[in-house]
């Protein structure tokens, strides 16, 4: 073999992979199921991503903005309301076989 040839690492892995006894065991170790899991359901996360850290923000503001919104426009929802002559869809047939007035 040659010194320089890129694949002499690789070829040292397959000798020494040949050279391996063949009657090992090939089992998990004891309790290695149990700590993947462990590891899999943990709580804390070093990196959170940024939808978990701006998620409850944007739950928040998005509350606020219907909530505002329907502050600027209660006069509007609470005339139409108010008038009970008020037929809001008029050209719908739905709306009109389903009226109970």
């Amino acid at each position: 073999m040659n010194p320089a040839d890129p694949h002499q690492p690789w070829q040292r892995l397959i000798a020494a992979a040949r050279r391996a006894p063949s009657g090992r065991d090939d089992r998990a170790p004891y309790g290695f199921s149990t700590r993947v899991a462990a590891l899999a359901f943990a709580v804390e996360r070093p990196a959170a991503s940024l939808f978990e850290r701006f998620a409850p923000r944007a739950v928040i503001f998005a509350g606020l903005l219907a909530l505002g919104s329907v502050a600027l426009n209660y006069s509007a929802i609470s005339t139409v309301h108010a008038e009970e002559d008020v037929v809001l869809f008029s050209g719908d047939p739905v709306a009109t076989l389903l009226d109970p007035s």
